[in-house]
This record gives structure tokens, C-alpha cells and sequence, in this order.
């Protein structure tokens, strides 16, 4: 989030939500309504987890490396032959951009 729109930060907001769904929530109901709240939980978690993420991954370095500026250029370009899917420095991109989906929508995944 950009300094100067102050707190709460809109991670803090996600997260303020999917507590009181994890809690209030779910602790009150059952059937449909209690997994629909536990959905939008892990939803919002992930949310969470996005705007909270080290946008210093290493993505972009990985992107540069192959001359793309981000993750639809390089897909255009394995598409279209330009850059072979097979390279080391390909594969390099390709998974720094997993790792980072996988930071996100299931953190912990690579320690597995």
C-alpha cells in the first residue's frame, strides 16, 4: 500500500475480516453458511498474504534475465518460440513466478 493512506493498511483490513469470520462467524454457524465464511477466510487470507508479499522476490531479476518485463511477456514469448521453455534461464523465471503464487495461495507448500 502506498505511504500516506495511513492505517489501517488494507492488509490489516483483510485480515480484521477474516478474523471475524474465522471467529464470530463460523463459531455461530453450521452447514453452508460455515463453509462459505471458511471459503471467504482462506480467500481473504490470501488476499492477505499479497499485499503483505516481498515484492523483492527475485521475480523480476529472474523476468529480466530472459529480457521480459513481466509474467504475459514471457508466456507470449515461450508461445511464439521466441525464448525456448526449455532453457535454463527460462525455467529460472518460471519458478520464482510458482514460488511466488505459491507464497501466497499456499505458504509453506515448498517446505513440504
Amino acid at each position: 500500500m502506498a505511504p500516506g493512506h495511513g492505517r489501517p493498511t488494507a492488509a490489516e483490513l483483510v485480515a480484521a475480516v477474516a478474523e471475524f469470520l474465522e471467529t464470530d462467524v463460523r463459531g455461530s454457524t453450521t452447514g453452508q453458511v460455515n463453509f462459505h465464511s471458511r471459503v471467504a477466510v482462506n480467500a481473504l487470507r490470501m488476499v492477505e498474504r499479497e499485499l503483505l508479499a516481498d515484492s523483492d522476490d527475485g521475480v523480476a531479476a529472474a523476468l529480466a534475465d530472459v529480457g521480459c518485463r513481466d509474467e504475459a511477456q514471457l508466456a507470449a514469448a515461450i508461445r511464439t518460440g521466441e525464448l525456448d521453455g526449455d532453457s535454463k534461464q527460462v525455467q529460472s523465471a518460471l519458478r520464482a513466478l510458482v514460488g511466488r503464487r505459491l507464497s501466497v495461495a499456499h505458504p509453506g507448500y515448498q517446505d513440504d
